[in-house]
């Protein structure tokens, strides 16, 4: 005859398991020192990797300075002239000397501004649509205005040389294609797409409520875009402007397809480097480069100083 053991109270409760006991024990939190030490590392991974474009930009532009600098240094030396006189002798200013780089930088402004205001014009329609409406084939438009982005530019001029060989464009080819009006029609074409972009993303941030208010108060559309929209983007046009031109001044591919690289025609800063290289002159090369990066630079400044006294006024 089998006896149960007798069981004392409380027996029924199961003794905690091992794994239990780890899971209910407290974890040890990090000090401030491991803390620390973290952090610094995860800053000085970011620093290294973000500083390392920045250092090639500056590379860059410090080469480009360096050249030029090592070139009129080996003229003064060469010519046994004064110090002084690199003020006046160096690569730039014989650049800026020639006629046909006149002539360029002035198609270029003129061109790139040209440019610059036909997209901002258009950016501002085709953004606000796309922002503020929903409507049958806006991803499809959407996806149409990324077009100019991500297709290379030479591919952007062979497409406009063939648009104008049928009709209706074809009637104006002739007065066009390899002509000043083609210059401005191919930095368009790219420049743009970046305008779109860039009011579209002004009127997202936007809040809506206002413009909808003026609307209940009695204005039309109309009236409370532009009383009260518009004001409320003038930051975000002054911009869609500013990567226009940029965008138009570095523009390449389109040109040298579309439009040509005739000397005292055509020509504009970024086909001119192009010419000189040809002719195996580079200091006129990036000198005119030069003249370029310091014409953006001094856009880009404009827009920030301008940019910010609209900001500390409001």
């Amino acid at each position: 005859m089998s006896s149960t053991p007798p069981t004392s109270e409380g027996s029924g409760s199961s003794p905690e398991s091992p794994t239990e006991g780890h899971a209910a024990s407290p974890g040890r939190e990090p000090s401030a020192s491991q803390i620390g030490v973290s952090n610094a590392i995860f800053y000085a991974l970011f620093v290294v990797m973000g500083g390392t474009y920045v250092v090639l930009i500056v590379g860059m532009l410090v080469a480009d300075a360096a050249y030029m600098t090592e070139k009129t240094f080996d003229g003064i030396t060469s010519e046994g002239r004064s110090i002084l006189s690199a003020i006046s002798h160096n690569p730039i200013t014989t650049a800026l000397a020639d006629k046909r780089i006149q002539h360029s930088i002035w198609l270029s402004l003129i061109s790139c501004t040209m440019s610059a205001v036909i997209s901002v014009m258009i950016a501002i329609p085709m953004g606000y649509l796309i922002s503020r409406h929903e409507f049958r084939g806006k991803r499809l438009l959407d996806a149409v205005l990324d077009i100019p982005i991500v297709l290379p530019p030479l591919v952007i001029g062979l497409s406009l040389l063939i648009l104008f060989q049928f009709p209706p464009f074809r009637w104006i080819a002739r007065d066009v294609v390899y002509q000043v009006p083609s210059v401005v029609l191919a930095q368009f074409s790219v420049a743009c797409a970046f305008a779109v972009r860039t009011m579209k993303a002004t009127f997202d941030h936007i809040n809506p409520r206002c413009e909808d208010v003026a609307v209940t108060l009695g204005c039309s559309r109309a009236q409370a875009f532009g009383w009260v929209l518009l004001p409320e983007a003038e930051r975000g046009i002054l911009t869609a402007f500013t990567l226009a031109w940029a965008r138009s001044l570095g523009e390449f591919g389109p040109l040298l397809i579309f439009s040509g690289a005739t000397r005292m025609k055509t020509e504009v800063l970024s086909t001119s480097v192009f010419l000189e290289m040809n002719v195996g002159d580079i200091e006129a090369a990036v000198a005119v480069s030069f003249i370029m990066v310091m014409a953006a630079v001094v856009v880009l400044i404009l827009t920030r100083m301008i940019g910010s006294d609209h900001h500390a006024i409001q």
